[in-house]
């Protein structure tokens, strides 16, 4: 293959085995883990969002030299970690050059005596944490993904891992970062001994950088280390499970507790829907025979409610889904919604708490007796059973993509007297679209999370789109609607940009100013956060 120029400039700044422009290469950097470009990819279109290359530095002076490059040819450049985000933020929707940051991944210094660590940003989460073990030590930040993602794409999209009620997220978890910006500068945010020396050290005065560029998605410059708070690897571990009568009366619970000043490490409410698919998943228990029954029921509904051919197909092949009964299912969204809402009203809340002394011990026996009293208390079994499970989760979509449908998330979040009015708002939003269910975790005094999962599917690909972004939008506007937010932890991307406004008012502006800064030729991720233009 004859190098373009662009790739020989490449090469001399990085090393030719660390340039990547083969078409196959394109094509694997085309898209991270968003769901918009999984149905794009299954349908063959995968000549969208391809780089012109890809690059591997190995150190912060080439990610520098890639930058000051990219200033002096007017080409965009996207930082890419592991590729695991859901939401378009590591794609090259310009072409341009991908920064692959997975070769910076070692751990600089870890520092015991003052709970901290000082990390590059390419390294995987679970290698930093089983280091972090080994020491006694975690990040106590344990995204479902944690097995396939980055530290940079922590930072960079506001990540939130599932015992974030207890350790926070991690923009609470940061002290200081090491960045090269869009304007060739590499500066610290906060002064750290161990970050070298910066070209640019930020005064101890005005805004908060660490905190402007956590969650920049970078659209300001590229992080290249971090110094991060940590905690004791914990030695006490208590978690339950209680069955509600109702959502709204589990989190009224949940309020209770959290404004008592308790810190859980966990707190999953799963809804109706949910709460049956997670109890049947939980063993051979009174509750996993219970949901069995459960699930006959919906299956004996799902017969009078859906067409009779259907629901003759359904009962001769129930070992066997085939793509057209999943096709009719899920291609009525409102019948399979209407079914979902005939169920017992019955919700299961898993709660777990982690911690090494007696504190723990105190913590979680005020608040089990406190849910004991509001709920039913199941015992030990299905906390233990979602602890046991816990990042399993998000390795099991394939089959679904394979099938011809999908599934996706989309995680919002408000305050406690708006959570109820947000959860009924959005399931309506969606119901025409996708079959929706939805748990509630990462619960804070203030608020919390909803964290809806839905599935669709269409005949082709035309109308799987379609249905795909319909699903979107009827939802997010239905977030806006109530005066809620459009995210909690996965970041913005393309998915989610254009409605970045209803959360930010004069965000736009300060985000502008902030370009004009750090990023003036603006070659730094370009669409991301808020939108050149709306990826619908």
């Amino acid at each position: 293959m004859t190098s373009t120029p662009l790739v020989k400039d490449l090469n001399d700044l990085v090393g030719a085995q660390h340039v990547l422009h083969r078409k196959v290469d394109k094509i694997a950097y085309n898209n991270d883990c968003w769901p918009h470009g999984v149905i794009m990819s299954r349908g063959r279109e995968i000549h969208r969002n391809q780089p012109d290359a890809i690059v591997q530095p190995r150190s912060e002076h080439e990610v520098l030299a890639v930058v000051q490059w990219a200033r002096r040819t007017g080409t965009p450049i996207v930082p890419y970690g592991a590729g695991s985000g859901v939401c378009g933020g590591a794609l090259a929707t310009q072409g341009g050059v991908v920064v692959d940051m997975k070769r910076l991944n070692q751990i600089v210094a870890t520092r015991e005596g003052d709970m901290t660590m000082r990390c590059q940003s390419g390294i995987i989460g679970m290698v930093m944490e089983r280091e972090l073990n080994r020491r006694g030590l975690t990040m106590g930040h344990y995204p479902s993904s944690l097995y396939c993602s980055s530290l940079g794409g922590y930072l960079a999209g506001r990540s939130a891992g599932q015992y974030s009620s207890r350790y926070g997220k991690i923009e609470d978890m940061v002290r200081s970062l090491r960045v090269v910006t869009g304007a060739g500068d590499v500066i610290e945010t906060a002064p750290d001994p161990l970050a070298g020396k910066p070209r640019y050290l930020v005064p101890d005065c005005g805004p908060d950088l660490t905190q402007l560029m956590v969650g920049s998605e970078g659209t300001l410059g590229m992080i290249t280390e971090s110094t991060l708070s940590v905690a004791p690897l914990p030695t006490r571990l208590h978690y339950r499970g209680f069955q509600f009568s109702s959502v709204p009366a589990a989190l009224d619970a949940i309020r209770e507790v959290m404004q008592h000043g308790v810190r859980p490490a966990v707190v999953r409410l799963y809804d109706e829907f949910d709460s049956l698919i997670a109890s049947r998943k939980s063993g051979n228990s009174k509750e996993g025979l219970r949901s069995k029954l459960l699930t006959a029921k919906l299956g004996d509904i799902a017969m009078e409610v859906l067409p009779i051919n259907v629901a003759g197909e359904i009962r001769g092949r129930m070992s066997d889904v085939t793509r057209a009964v999943l096709g009719r299912v899920l291609g009525n969204p409102l019948a399979i919604n209407a079914i979902v809402d005939v169920l017992p009203t019955d919700c299961l809340l898993i709660m777990g708490f982690e911690g090494t002394s007696g504190i723990t011990d105190d913590e979680s026996k005020f608040a089990f007796e406190l849910m004991g009293r509001r709920g039913i208390d199941m015992g030990e079994e299905p906390g233990l059973h979602w602890y046991q499970n816990r990042m399993s989760v998000s390795y099991k979509q394939s089959a679904l993509y394979d099938a011809g449908a999908f599934v996706d998330t989309m995680e919002v979040s408000t305050t406690w007297s708006n959570l109820n009015r947000l959860y009924q708002a959005v399931k309506q939003a969606l119901a025409p679209h996708v079959f929706v269910m939805a748990h509630f975790s990462h619960v804070y005094p203030e608020g919390s999370s909803i964290y809806f999962t839905f599935a669709g599917f269409g005949a082709d690909l035309d109308e799987t789109i379609h249905r795909y972004q319909s699903a979107w939008r009827a939802g997010l506007d239905a977030v806006a609607r109530t005066g809620s937010s459009v995210a909690h932890h996965h970041g913005v991307g393309l998915s989610k940009s254009p409605w970045t406004h209803f959360d930010h008012p004069g965000g736009a502006e300060l985000f502008g100013a902030m370009k004009a800064s750090f990023d003036p030729d603006h070659i730094m991720n370009p669409g991301k956060v808020y939108p050149d233009e709306a990826w619908q």
